[in-house]
């Protein structure tokens, strides 16, 4: 019998709606991983609708929970660990010493660092120090990164003027630590306003993928968890770093689509569950000239 992957996802939780884990953990288990969910913080609901309750984990635990799963013999098990929001840089250091503690024990191991640094203008509320310490730390350490296109400016201290320039940028990073760059959301000037984009970026090859962009009255939040969450699973699976890509792009869609038909403001997971796992859809990546 094939071996079941394991994940440690280590991002925030939402009682009500989808974002974070609550976006990521079901659909990753849908497909077949094992998920270890760790939460940064627990609130009522998303920050963007503009108001929730709930708490901040204190960085502290975070080591010691994955010492604990040490204790019991499990920490080698673990394939990768994904990290996404955080409610402080000091929750990033304490994620570094868990996967540093992960590696040790299974140098196989990948990490894909989510670099949520928020979005003030949609709502979206990250301390300015996060965003410090995932340009100078965390940036070095991930064997994936999947920023979206503000990220990707900031990690690279400007904007983004074409699709290659964008092609260009996530190139760079990877001589910053990643293996792999997977651009979650491209926003440059002159892009299609009926298209969604997405940029995968490896030291051989670059792959771009477009699907419809679907219209909602209020995007839906957690669709880039969702994403880096079914790209890594993929990945754990066994695709290739591009059929990974676009089984995550097929499925995603496939929520959307879910979510469009029920005119919900949050994400559909249950109802799409079965095409998360067979998408009927599929976006075919191209290869662009690097």
């Amino acid at each position: 019998m094939k071996r079941t992957p394991h994940l440690l996802a280590i991002q925030s939780h939402v009682v009500f709606g989808h974002a974070g884990n609550s976006a990521a953990v079901f659909p990753m288990q849908r497909l077949g991983v094992n998920v270890w969910p760790l939460n940064t913080v627990q609130f009522s609901n998303h920050t963007q609708y503009g108001q929730w309750s709930g708490q901040v984990l204190p960085p502290e635990q975070i080591p010691a929970l994955v010492e604990g799963i040490c204790n019991i013999g499990e920490l080698g098990e673990c394939d990768a660990v994904l990290s996404g929001y955080l409610g402080s840089a000091e929750q990033g250091q304490a994620i570094l010493a868990g996967v540093e503690r992960i590696k040790a024990v299974n140098p196989k191991a990948l990490y894909l660092c989510d670099p949520v640094m928020g979005h003030p203008e949609k709502g979206c509320n990250v301390p300015p120090a996060v965003s410090d310490f995932l340009v100078g730390q965390a940036l070095a350490k991930a064997d994936i990164l999947c920023p979206n296109q503000l990220e990707l400016d900031t990690f690279c201290g400007r904007r983004a003027e074409s699709l290659a320039d964008c092609a260009a940028m996530a190139r760079s990073l990877l001589a910053r630590g990643p293996q792999v760059v997977l651009v979650k959301h491209l926003a440059y000037p002159e892009r299609p306003a009926d298209a969604f984009e997405m940029l995968l970026v490896t030291a051989e090859q670059t792959w771009h993928l477009r699907r419809p962009l679907l219209a909602f009255p209020r995007q839906p939040v957690g669709v880039g968890d969702l994403t880096s969450g079914l790209f890594l699973a993929r990945a754990l699976l066994g695709d290739s770093w591009r059929e990974a890509f676009e089984f995550a792009a097929a499925a995603v869609h496939e929520v959307l689509l879910e979510t469009q038909a029920c005119a919900s403001y949050e994400l559909q997971l249950v109802r799409a569950q079965d095409r998360i796992a067979h998408p009927r859809v599929r976006f075919q990546a191209q290869l662009l000239a690097v």
